[in-house]
């Protein structure tokens, strides 16, 4: 069928709900197709989705997806917002406040929770959870969020309570004089210490990843290393590995590390196995140092490796040092 017969229909809308009589001139055609000539600026995906969770009517029954429907039905859409419209709502969200000041708050985010929101994340992150607890971050761009740490990465990040604070904490990470330090776990064992200066860009044949090879519009990336202890868990080598930041690409020490031959355990996008109780990159943000606002003095905060990361830390067959 042409748009132009989809366009002939008799849409009456009424606040969140639309209305459609199809003409008497259509033959049957599936729903989710017929709805998408209707509704153009929404994916079909989207769509589905609608009449899988009984948004759509069909002459007053749920419809279905695969259904045909055709001359003189009457299909009532209720409109639902997109994801997106509702990102930045407040939401109860479990996490860690260290401390916090006029000018910020500094958060130990537990692995597993998103930093912010994003495309299969609308919902249930860092940024929800800030503004369910300090309404007025509403107020600053992005939530008050000036770094982020991976969804699997647990630890410390600081977040400005107001924009003269967040365009503090912005120069201090583009100056560099912001301090972020992070424990990992690697597969191997890793040289005593290093510096790793390669660019890091998009990967050009998996979109999920980064890389240093060959990447899409890399940026410069500096990661400083230092190894901690080495052993072995399940007689597979591992070290133990304390990293300094210069700047903050995106999953920077994994693709760096990655770079040497020494993925983090349990990063299988980056080849790092899981072992026994690892389930997820072994990555701990465990000591942040930055120049309050207020004061202009040093501010220095550290907490300990969560529980996983513990146990994990405490099975391993550490060589003497």
């Amino acid at each position: 069928m042409s748009d132009s017969t989809l366009h002939d229909t008799d849409e009456i809308p009424d606040s969140d709900q639309r209305q459609f009589r199809l003409p008497m001139s259509m033959k049957g055609e599936r729903l989710d197709k017929v709805l998408a000539g209707l509704l153009p600026d929404h994916s079909r995906s989207r769509l589905q989705g609608w009449i899988e969770d009984g948004h759509v009517l069909v002459n007053g029954e749920p419809g279905k997806v695969r259904q045909n429907v055709g001359a003189d039905d009457l299909i009532t859409v209720s409109m639902q917002l997109a994801p997106e419209q509702t990102a930045y709502t407040p939401g109860d969200v479990d996490f860690e406040v260290v401390a916090d000041s006029v000018d910020w708050i500094v958060v130990n985010k537990p692995a597993g929770l998103v930093t912010h929101p994003g495309a299969g994340n609308w919902s249930g992150t860092l940024l929800n959870g800030l503004l369910y607890r300090y309404p007025e971050l509403a107020h600053v761009p992005r939530a008050g969020i000036v770094h982020r740490l991976d969804k699997d990465t647990d630890g410390l990040l600081v977040v400005a309570r107001n924009e003269i604070a967040q365009t503090h904490f912005v120069r201090q990470l583009q100056s560099r004089s912001m301090g972020r330090e992070y424990e990992a776990l690697v597969m191997g064992h890793i040289p005593k210490e290093g510096s790793v200066t390669l660019p890091i860009g998009r990967d050009r044949h998996v979109p999920v990843r980064m890389s240093t090879v060959h990447p899409i519009a890399p940026k410069e990336a500096i990661t400083h290393f230092k190894r901690i202890n080495f052993g072995y868990i399940a007689e597979a080598p591992v070290s133990h590995v304390q990293c300094r930041l210069e700047t903050g690409r995106t999953h920077q020490i994994r693709v760096h590390l990655h770079s040497l031959g020494h993925p983090l355990l349990g990063d299988t996008l980056y080849n790092g196995k899981t072992l026994e109780r690892v389930h997820r990159q072994m990555l701990h943000a465990r000591r942040l140092t930055f120049i309050d606002p207020a004061s202009e003095q040093a501010r220095t905060f550290e907490v300990a490796p969560p529980d996983d990361m513990a146990q994990v830390l405490a099975s391993i067959e550490w060589e003497p040092i």
